[in-house]
């Protein structure tokens, strides 16, 4: 989470974890099965670490893997002033640092979103030349959405950076010619009239409304913004004076190393949730990378 942002996660987190049931997975929304369902408790609210005040660790339930605390012994923060539970603080390797309040246990004052002001963009590649984690976690999730559209056919993707993060995974599906054509919308951009990737409204996690597509996937505003109006790098030299509009090569623009890859457990979290799962085709591409999550979409698409 971004410092001064919070969410609120409706489902179930952390123990105790019962083995998967298909009859209740699916009662709670779950339609592939899971490694287990958890029974802690639902609606809690997820906030920076460094947002929270007042509060210390619970020595006995600091458990994690390298030295770090994952929450796997439940609640591990307590209010300094009264003792009593008020959440749980994620800080291991692998795992996005966070802090779960206990809903019972904090006020949530709701904000409403409007998109009435510009969302700034989250450069793709980071100082270090890798891929953003946050744009491999978003673009990870409007993945899910896109192939659970798709129908199982082919996808035709605008030039540039849309096709360079979505084209990889989407090799997934079956081969053949496009049916069907992905492209950007929102504010300040045409509409279109096939599959839209629209915005989602930072504060209240809804989509951008969008009455002239046949489909609408969500993205994370910060990464619709910059794949909507960012600038791809310019890597060929230019004489005479520069144009208006082309960056300068002095420094080089940041490239990544490799080729992008969408977050396998963010993918796989998201495509359980989703209905369309259930088709024989789309369940496929859920059990191809349940079995390797960690090999990454991209190795799985070749």
């Amino acid at each position: 989470m971004r410092a001064g942002t919070h969410a609120v996660d409706p489902e179930p987190f952390g123990p105790p974890w019962r083995p998967w049931d298909e009859a209740e997975g699916e009662a709670r929304g779950l339609f592939a099965p899971l490694a287990s369902l958890s029974y802690g408790p639902a609606g809690m609210i997820v906030v920076a670490p460094g947002d929270t005040r007042g509060t210390v660790l619970i020595p006995e339930r600091c458990d994690g893997d390298c030295y770090g605390v994952d929450g796997r012994d439940g609640s591990n923060l307590a209010c300094a002033r009264c003792g009593l539970e008020v959440g749980t603080r994620i800080d291991d390797c692998s795992l996005w640092q966070a802090v779960r309040l206990l809903p019972d246990a904090v006020r949530r004052e709701e904000t409403p979103g409007t998109f009435d002001e510009p969302v700034e963009g989250v450069p793709p590649v980071g100082p270090e030349g890798a891929w953003s984690l946050y744009w491999e976690a978003a673009i990870a999730e409007a993945l899910a959405h896109l192939l659970a559209v798709s129908g199982g056919r082919v996808i035709a993707l605008e030039d540039g950076l849309v096709a360079e993060v979505f084209r990889p995974a989407l090799a997934l599906l079956p081969p053949g010619p496009p049916h069907r054509n992905l492209a950007l919308a929102g504010p300040g951009l045409p509409e279109t009239d096939d599959i839209a990737l629209v915005p989602r409204d930072p504060v209240t996690g809804r989509s951008w409304p969008h009455s002239g597509a046949a489909d609408v996937v969500p993205v994370a505003a910060e990464v619709w913004t910059w794949l909507a109006f960012g600038h791809d790098p310019v890597t060929a030299p230019v004489s005479g004076v520069m144009p208006t509009g082309v960056l300068r090569d002095d420094p080089l623009p940041k490239r990544p190393r490799d080729l992008f890859r969408p977050a396998p457990d963010v993918f796989l979290h998201t495509l359980a949730r989703l209905p369309a799962v259930r088709q024989p085709w789309l369940r496929a591409i859920y059990d191809r990378v349940s079995a390797a999550p960690w090999a990454g979409l991209a190795e799985l698409a070749v």
